[in-house]
C-alpha cells in the first residue's frame, strides 16, 4: 500500500496544491482536505483539519497558502505537529533529517511550481536521522 499524504490549501495555494496532487498521485495515496476552489476561505480551518489527520498517524501532511507562513503558524499550534515552512531544497532536507518534520508548508505566491515539486520530493524522500536529534524532537513534543 502506498504511503498516505494529507494535503490542504486555502484559496491562495489552491493551484499549487492541485499541481502537487497531480505530481504525487502515481506514487502516493493523497487525501485532499480542501479547499476545492479559488473562493476565499480561512486557512486556519484547513491547517487544523490536516494537522488532526497527521497527529498520531503514519501520514505526512502538506499545506499550501499564499506564503506558507499562515499555514505553518496555524499547524504548529497542535501538539505533535512539527510543520516546516520551506522555500528551498536544503531546508526541506534538513527539516526532515534533524527535526522529523511531519507537515510541509509551501507558498504559492513565493515558490514556483518546479521548485515546489523538488521541495516536496526531497521532503518526502528524506528520512529522520534520529540519534541525537530524537532527544531534541522529544523536547519539542514535550516528552522530555
Amino acid at each position: 500500500m502506498a504511503e498516505k499524504i494529507i494535503i490542504g490549501s486555502d484559496h491562495g495555494g489552491y493551484k499549487l496544491k492541485n499541481e502537487i496532487i497531480k505530481h504525487l498521485q502515481s506514487e502516493y495515496e493523497v487525501e485532499d482536505l480542501g479547499c476545492y476552489s479559488e473562493e476565499s476561505c480561512d486557512y486556519p480551518m484547513i491547517a487544523k483539519a490536516v494537522s488532526q489527520k497527521v497527529i498520531g498517524s503514519n501520514c505526512k501532511g502538506i499545506l499550501v497558502c499564499g506564503t506558507g507562513i499562515g499555514m505553518s503558524i496555524s499547524a504548529n499550534r497542535f501538539k505533535g505537529i512539527r510543520a516546516s515552512h520551506c522555500t528551498d531544497t536544503f531546508s526541506a532536507r534538513m527539516t526532515r533529517l534533524h527535526n522529523d518534520s511531519n507537515i510541509l508548508c509551501l507558498g504559492e505566491r513565493i515558490t514556483g511550481i518546479g521548485l515546489a515539486l523538488d521541495i516536496v520530493d526531497i521532503w518526502l524522500s528524506t528520512p529522520f536521522e534520529g540519534e541525537r536529534h530524537k532527544r531534541r524532537v522529544d523536547m519539542i513534543d514535550g516528552k522530555v
